[in-house]
């Protein structure tokens, strides 16, 4: 918050969010599809699950989709408010602001008991933006706050993504706009992932499975022997090439270039640009 150029003076805070890990903000319209929500909840949800805080408005549509994905998954989140941090606006969003106190953080700048109006949004708008490495805009119109989160975040000199969407939907103009004006166009977690380039121990650390009844990590039941043999070989973040994956797991050649082929299939690993492979997590 200190890179910008109007930080706040100070913010009021609910919640136990430590705000350690790097924050991603999903913002888009109060006017949503049903695509728009989904997709908000499953970006919040992967990126939750990838290690990162996310953050939103807690307005109604792609905020608070985002937010309810996050909160499935387990992760953290956080809500900054256009209001004084007691004013829960809207107030349909009770329940989830409550659920949020307890697994994540509520934000203001304003005082207690402040109601919202059109400058206390777009002061918010810049905070969201601030306090972000990237803002993600869903769904918005050309002329949506959420484009006013999209310009504080180029102001700001954050990481500016648009999810695109059907040509006929006026809730997807200000994503396309975004687009044609130079945003990254997102279609999944791994574009923000690449974007971000984080390496070594840059990366946040993901939320670890919860193994089933019989011990076994559910991410690894589609998984051969000799394709977890080879991802094991990854922990740590280890980045290897064939050879070293044959010398450490024993296995022949031609079932190490099997076994890297479906496991990157899977999105289990990733090839990198010299011909080595890294895990993804």
């Amino acid at each position: 918050m200190k890179e910008i150029n109007d930080p706040p003076i100070g913010l009021y805070r609910k919640g136990s969010c430590d705000f350690a890990a790097p924050c991603v903000a999903i913002v888009g319209s109060r006017r949503t599809t049903l695509y728009g929500q989904a997709t908000a909840r499953k970006l919040g949800a992967e990126l939750a699950a990838r290690g990162f805080c996310v953050v939103s408005g807690l307005a109604r549509g792609i905020d608070t989709a985002a937010h309810e994905g996050v909160l499935e998954a387990g992760g953290k989140t956080a809500a900054v408010l256009g209001t004084g941090i007691d004013i829960i606006y809207p107030p349909e969003n009770l329940a989830l602001y409550r659920r949020m106190e307890e697994h994540g953080a509520i934000l203001s700048e304003f005082p207690i008991g402040r109601r919202a109006d059109k400058q206390s949004f777009a002061m918010r708008n810049r905070i969201v933006a601030g306090c972000c490495e990237a803002v993600i805009v869903v769904e918005s119109d050309a002329s949506g706050g959420a484009m006013i989160t999209a310009r504080f975040a180029g102001e700001q000199g954050r990481l500016l993504f648009a999810v695109p969407g059907r040509i006929d939907q006026s809730t997807s103009a200000g994503c396309h706009q975004l687009i044609r004006d130079g945003a990254t166009l997102l279609t999944g977690v791994e574009d923000l992932m690449s974007e971000l380039s984080y390496l070594d121990g840059l990366r946040p650390a993901p939320i670890p499975e919860k193994a089933d009844a019989n011990g076994e990590l559910p991410g690894l039941a589609d998984l051969t022997p000799g394709e977890r043999s080879i991802l094991a070989c990854f922990t740590g973040g280890g980045i290897l090439g064939p050879d070293e994956l044959i010398g450490q797991t024993g296995l022949p050649a031609s079932e190490v270039s099997a076994g890297l082929m479906m496991l990157e299939l899977k999105h289990r690993v990733a090839r990198r640009a010299d011909g080595a492979f890294e895990a993804i997590e």
